[in-house]
């Protein structure tokens, strides 16, 4: 098999120890040198001098954890690095050691076959973790919201019932009242705002309850828990904004799409970069984040179709925004949501308009232009003439003879 890269190394990392191995390759044969590193600044940069040694001019490591992150830091720009897929690099079954790891790594670089993980600039790596960390907040505000509405619900407080957000307008102004220690309906029911759709005589049904000063607890714990998030995802989101200056133009552009928000834009640029030229294709990209079907077929049969799991923090970002584009009227993405729905299904629908708005983020970004809306009527248009010809066979074969025309 030809040899790509005569002088090469692997990489296999750990939390504490590294095991490295360079591969030279000469006109006489090959020799494969392993050393053990620690992960420290100092133990990576004598792992740099250590290949320099040997003149190696690629490098491969797995993709475990977090681990590889500050191993790529100092070996970035010096050397070629390669980030693999471990589920694409598996070795033989029976002779897994770390050393083992390493030289076989070392052997796939040096043959080219090995292909890269996505690895975006510094930058876009810094912006990920901001917009990564704000959706932890946000999941765990939350959580601590459902545990308000469990508290409610076991002091018989069916607040969730007549409010839509019981951490809205309203739901503050009586919580904070039951934490005071006001139990009377009558005066809590006065905190609910006018604009809330209820009627009042449900909502002083639903505020007569059985408060304890053990229920006043907890919800004074999960409302300062609340604030505190609060006061965390305006700081990030305030950080997001300073990281996002250099790429602000391709985030409000991708804000077009009918569902995407500046937040989803954000996250948008964050998981995918500006350079779209790292993918050859917008399949690649669509397959990369886990929006198209797996490929599992033996024996001329199709054993699963199922999505694998691909980018998850874009994947759910861009399905939440399909569902906002759903609710968009006179668009092609809700036209073509309600058409495979009754087809499909909502589930197997609403996929497919992620990789929709996937695909048109991928041709924004691409060739800077922005997002043009089909219509609603733009699928009904591509095919007039297949449904045409569909009812010219169905008389045919009723046994009559049709001339298509077209009307006046």
């Amino acid at each position: 098999m030809q040899v790509l890269h005569p002088r090469c190394g692997g990489l296999d990392v750990h939390k504490d120890s590294i095991l490295a191995c360079a591969r030279i390759a000469t006109e006489t044969g090959v020799a494969q040198h392993v050393e053990t590193f620690g992960t420290t600044t100092s133990s990576l940069l004598k792992l740099s001098d250590w290949f320099a040694g040997y003149g190696v001019t690629h490098v491969a490591m797995e993709a475990t954890g977090v681990y590889w992150r500050p191993v790529w830091h100092v070996l970035e720009g010096v050397f070629d690095l390669v980030l693999a897929n471990a589920m694409h690099i598996k070795n033989v079954p029976g002779r897994k050691t770390d050393v083992n790891d390493a030289m076989w790594i070392a052997d796939l670089l040096a043959h080219g076959l090995i292909r890269g993980s996505f690895v975006p600039p510094t930058s876009v790596q810094e912006l990920r973790t901001l917009t990564r960390t704000r959706k932890q907040l946000v999941r765990e505000r939350a959580s601590h919201v459902q545990r308000i509405d469990k508290t409610l619900q076991d002091a018989n407080l069916k607040l969730g019932s007549v409010l839509t957000d019981i951490m809205g307008q309203s739901g503050r102004a009586i919580l904070a009242a039951l934490v005071a220690g006001e139990t009377d309906p009558e005066k809590l029911v006065t905190l609910v705002s006018n604009r809330v759709k209820a009627p009042r005589r449900e909502i002083l049904e639903a505020l007569r309850g059985r408060v304890t000063p053990h229920h006043r607890f907890l919800l004074k714990l999960h409302l300062d828990q609340i604030a505190t998030l609060e006061e965390a995802i305006a700081q990030v989101d305030a950080e997001v904004g300073n990281s996002l200056a250099p790429f602000r133009a391709a985030a409000e552009r991708l804000t077009t799409i009918p569902g995407v928000s500046a937040v989803a834009a954000a996250v948008i640029v964050s998981e995918i970069g500006i350079d779209m030229t790292r993918f050859p294709t917008v399949g690649h990209l669509i397959s990369w984040a886990g929006l198209c079907p797996q490929n599992d077929e033996s024996a001329g049969k199709r054993r699963s179709t199922r999505l694998r799991k691909g980018a998850p923090w874009l994947k759910t970002t861009l399905v939440q925004t399909a569902w906002c584009a759903t609710r968009a009227q006179n668009g092609y993405l809700r036209a073509q949501f309600l058409r495979l729905k009754a087809r499909r299904g909502p589930r197997k629908a609403i996929i497919a308009v992620a990789a929709s708005i996937l695909t048109a983020a991928y041709f924004m970004l691409s060739r800077g232009t922005d997002y043009h809306d089909l219509g609603p009527t733009s699928l009904e248009r591509g095919d007039r003439q297949k449904v045409a010809r569909r009812l010219v066979r169905k008389l045919a074969e009723l046994g009559f003879q049709v001339d298509l025309r077209d009307a006046a």
